[in-house]
């Protein structure tokens, strides 16, 4: 009866175009592409095979193709769990007058490492059509936007824009976008911006380092999310990067909503609201990770972990959350804590080379000797650039001298890192 049931050719390719969809909804983003062509090119085997053989009454003929495709899909397809699901690149985006440099860099600098993945710290920097109130003065256009997109496309380059949420709402003595036009979002309004620049000092009596929003107002979040879904529209993206980092300002004591509330699970909160409005679309959320690790017990400090007990967080926010991992000073390993918590990590450098190699040769010992459960949530790695990508761009090319750097450059870093990440992939064999 069941050889009978696939004389149908019909109801065989039907199958194998269920199978084709099980492969395509259930693979990494990263590698579906590759797995969608594979699974392409099998199904005009099929296709072929049956027509070839039709009405297949013999069935031998049924084992032989199915041997021919288990054969295929060993040989043909590249394992999900490769060396690197993520290769990384972290930047702001770039001004109009700099996307033609920044495109060039992509295709003369990001592909020929195999770059995969761009996290564009957008913000504000695009003409958005949904809040034209937000807009940064000079801003980037859907023409721009584009320009980008076709470059990341061509070399097989996902964009991750980014736009910072709850923290980063303000810097040194300019309040962000948001806070400026929605004060009434701000999570510490009493707390007032230095005038200039050059008053602003850390550390403060006010602890200002950046201004938050609250995270309970009723307001805040459909503002902030017709901003996400049209910068993940426009840069044609399936997962976005809320930043989330260095939230010092939680749960204030003043605040009438937040007051007395327990900071982690209200930082919990807000990674699961921006979560599951992603998730309505298919999309993914990235973070920074350094307010879920405990920055006392750890040695690590108030910067690249919390001091404000948000560390707690991590046993409540959702496992699919991808957590990006910056420790710039030195290799803490942290990115085995996330992974042992079950949550897939990418490990960040900056500005240091030698803390970049240490991390590139931990993260390949990590995967090298984790168990199948371990291994994939080793996510990968990128370089983060802090500087604007004019700034960035200078440096690389050599266009100005940095002499107080010296070797310890985010160019210089990134680099010397991607260079062993190279050298490493090629002596590896792919993880099964």
């Amino acid at each position: 009866m069941v050889v009978s049931i696939f004389h149908n050719s019909k109801i065989l390719k039907c199958c194998y175009v269920i199978v084709l969809l099980y492969y395509f909804y259930t693979t990494d983003p990263k590698i579906r592409v590759l797995h969608y062509q594979n699974e392409v090119f099998t199904f005009t085997l099929v296709s072929g095979y049956l027509k070839a053989f039709k009405p297949m009454r013999n069935p031998k003929y049924l084992l032989l193709l199915f041997a021919n495709l288990f054969a295929f899909s060993l040989f043909a397809k590249p394992g999900a769990d490769s060396l690197y699901s993520v290769k990384g690149f972290a930047i702001a985006a770039p001004r109009p007058n700099g996307v033609a440099d920044f495109v060039k860099f992509i295709n003369e600098e990001l592909a020929p490492r195999k770059v995969n993945t761009l996290i564009l710290r957008v913000d504000y920097n695009y003409q958005f059509k949904s809040h034209p109130e937000l807009r940064d003065s000079v801003a980037l256009s859907k023409s721009d936007v584009k320009k980008i997109v076709e470059a990341c496309k061509k070399n097989n380059i996902s964009i991750i824009p980014q736009i910072n949420l709850l923290g980063h709402q303000s810097w040194a003595a300019k309040l962000g976008s948001l806070l400026k036009i929605y004060p009434e979002f701000d999570e510490t309004p009493w707390v007032k911006m230095p005038a200039t620049a050059a008053e602003y000092k850390w550390p403060n009596a006010d602890g200002l380092y950046c201004k938050s929003y609250c995270p309970l107002h009723p307001g805040v979040h459909k503002v902030v999310f017709e901003v996400i879904d049209e910068v993940l529209d426009v840069f044609e993206a399936s997962a976005f990067h809320a930043g989330m980092d260095e939230v010092f300002y939680l749960g204030d004591d003043k605040c009438p909503r937040c007051a007395g509330r327990d900071k982690a699970v209200l930082f919990a909160n807000e990674v699961q609201t921006i979560r599951d409005h992603l998730a309505e679309k298919g999309r993914e959320l990235w973070i920074w990770g350094d307010r879920l690790i405990d920055g006392r017990t750890t040695g690590i400090g108030e910067w690249a972990a919390s001091y404000n007990d948000t560390y707690k967080a991590i046993d409540l926010i959702p496992r699919d959350v991808v957590i990006c991992d910056w420790q710039y000073d030195r290799d803490n390993q942290t990115a085995v804590y996330f992974a042992m918590k079950g949550l897939r990590v990418v490990t960040c450098a900056w500005n240091r080379p030698q803390v970049a190699l240490s991390q590139v040769e931990n993260y390949y010992r990590a995967r090298a000797t984790s168990g199948k459960e371990l291994r994939p949530r080793f996510y990968g790695m990128a370089e983060t650039i802090w500087s604007s990508p004019s700034q960035f761009l200078d440096g690389y090319y050599g266009r100005v001298a940095n002499p107080q750097g010296g070797d310890n450059t985010p160019w210089n870093t990134f680099k010397i890192m991607f260079d062993k990440m190279g050298q490493l992939e090629q002596a590896a064999p792919v993880s099964k």
